[in-house]
């Protein structure tokens, strides 16, 4: 049975506050210790602790969700998600890969920034992965692109790790740049992220990609991500998307205003 621990959420409303910058508290002994939501390194290191907060909590049903929506995008145009060679980017602890695993895509690969979440990944799902990459995609060392490139990628997945400091602009785009011309990207954003109002890089960079056609959208669907700690129902966008050219990405970053 998956260690389970003493959470404690704060008593003051946390709706001022950004979705990365909300605290809680574990109870270790007789010592709280307090984490935010996106101190992931903190977290991975105590087993079943992401999971006991964000999915038995929060109801976090995004990984689920996404998975869900590829496979049916996907038959949908007469593929099978069992040919798919993915990368998963901000694997964490392995949760989305759970979901590709169980659908039965041919190969698998986990990307991180931080060593906590291989080794987190390592500790609770062994073997999961055919590979998980240790790296900053936005200074990746020529040897990891390599080893990456090699391993043929066709679909990029990242879920719940885009646009709020956890994977920039610069890293998803070099991400996708592994994938093959009309591979597929699956992933999801807050909902604010398509709103034009919204002038966050990331924001600019999805409407960019989508409003070029690089990336052919198939499914969106606006949909509960998960739960406030208040109960109020955050809700995000699902989208698979289809790669469209081969040369770099790099120019949607959208560090500029928009056109």
């Amino acid at each position: 049975m998956p260690q389970r621990h003493h959470v404690r959420f704060p008593s003051a409303s946390a709706d001022d506050l950004a979705q990365d910058e909300v605290r809680f508290e574990v109870v270790e002994g007789d010592r709280p210790v307090r984490l935010r939501f996106h101190d992931y390194d903190e977290i991975y290191r105590r087993p079943g602790l992401y999971e006991q907060v964000f999915y038995d909590r929060l109801r976090c049903c995004s990984p689920a969700k996404v998975g869900d929506l590829l496979r049916q995008t996907l038959a949908a145009v007469g593929r099978n998600v069992t040919e798919l060679r993915v990368l998963d980017l901000g694997a964490g602890n392995g949760m989305m890969g759970d979901v590709l695993k169980t659908s039965g895509v041919a190969r698998l690969v986990g990307a991180d920034i931080i060593p906590e979440a291989r080794e987190a990944c390592y500790r609770d799902r062994p073997g999961l992965y055919d590979d998980y990459f240790v790296a900053d995609f936005t200074n990746l060392p020529q040897e990891t692109a390599d080893a990456i490139d090699a391993w043929s990628i066709d679909c990029l997945t990242t879920v719940a790790a885009l646009g709020f400091g956890d994977i920039p602009p610069e890293a998803f785009l070099r991400a996708l740049d592994f994938v093959k011309p009309d591979g597929w990207a699956a992933f999801n954003i807050k909902e604010t992220f398509l709103d034009n109002s919204d002038r966050s890089g990331f924001s600019r960079c999805v409407r960019r990609l989508i409003a070029s056609g690089r990336l052919d959208v198939h499914h969106l669907e606006r949909y509960q991500h998960r739960l406030s700690m208040e109960g109020t129902p955050l809700h995000y966008y699902a989208i698979v998307a289809r790669k469209r050219g081969s040369s770099p990405l790099s120019g949607f970053a959208g560090n500029g205003d928009d056109d």
